[in-house]
């Protein structure tokens, strides 16, 4: 209903905005203009020291009275007087034709709106790509943004309801927490609906767990909703997703690898230690031809201790 509410109003915000034309945009300048040059609150009429209800040929009258007093060539040396002179004539103008002097009379009354429209700033300002660029990356973030807490916030909600759930089908009518484990189904679809989206599910005292079919149980808190979060909205993740493909991820040291490498030094050094163990060999031969003797003179059999 919120959100009805909410599109209904901009809806007619959007139509009031487009319904400014070209000529209520000059108003809105020349109003602006008039205040910064002449105090703030002045109105075409309170320039022209004439009532709002003044007829046409008033309005002239006063006109001709104020240009003379306006005019550039008795005003050499005042400041801005060609521009105040030549707004003067704008606004005559304006107050002397029907039509614009409606659209004027029109926000005479109601006052000139503050926000007018993107149209009238763009008219303006004329914003570069770039800043059209960003404005449009800001605002569609700040929307997914928005889009992001709204369904965190049902997500909690639904896991809630299926946690209360599981807990009545555990417990029963009475609610009174029960010991030990209780393994229940519950539908997803929710208790009254026809979608039957059944689960198994297990309760232990105050906590939750969704079990799958191979019997591992996983938890069903607040942590299993995604949060949001800025680096989620869709211009951050797109840059993020992008750097991880163009930066390459450093690849850890296998143990695979040593263990390869191990081998191979183990080969090469078995194959010399083979050649080495057969000139031990017949080292060995030749020393045990050869009596060995000890301190004091006595005789010792020759070969290696086992430890």
């Amino acid at each position: 209903m919120k959100l009805f509410f909410f599109f209904a109003s901009l809806a007619v915000l959007a139509t009031t905005v487009l319904a400014w034309e070209k000529e209520d945009h000059e108003i809105f300048d020349l109003v602006s203009e008039l205040e910064a040059a002449e105090g703030k609150g002045t109105t075409f009429y309170s320039w022209l020291n004439v009532p709002s209800t003044a007829s046409t040929s008033e309005i002239s009258k006063a006109y001709r009275k104020m240009s003379m007093q306006l005019h550039p060539d008795k005003n050499p040396d005042v400041k801005d007087i060609h521009k105040r002179f030549a707004r003067l004539g704008v606004v005559a103008t304006i107050l002397r034709n029907p039509e614009s002097r409606k659209r004027y009379d029109f926000f005479y009354k109601n006052g000139v709106p503050k926000w007018r429209g993107t149209g009238y700033y763009y008219s303006r300002f004329r914003p570069g790509l770039g800043t059209v660029l960003v404005f449009l990356i800001i605002l569609t973030s700040g929307l997914h943004l928005l889009v992001q807490k709204m369904n965190y916030k049902r997500d909690l909600a639904r896991i809630d309801t299926i946690r209360q759930q599981a807990k009545n089908a555990a417990w029963g009518p009475k609610a009174i927490p029960l010991e030990g484990q209780r393994k229940v189904k519950v539908n997803l679809g929710g208790e009254e609906s026809m979608n039957n989206r059944w689960i198994e599910m297990v309760v232990e005292g105050q906590n939750v767990y969704m079990l799958d079919p191979s019997g591992h149980m996983y938890p069903l808190d607040t942590s299993a909703a995604t949060p949001p979060s800025v680096s989620s909205t869709w211009f951050i993740a797109s840059i993020i997703s992008l750097v991880r493909k163009v930066v390459p991820a450093k690849i850890p040291v296998s143990e695979d690898n040593i263990i390869v490498e191990e081998d191979d030094t183990s080969s090469t050094a078995g194959s010399e230690s083979g050649k080495s163990s057969t000139q031990d060999k017949e080292n060995g031969m030749k020393a045990a031809r050869l009596p060995t003797t000890m301190a004091g003179g006595k005789r010792r059999k020759g070969g290696a201790k086992k430890r």
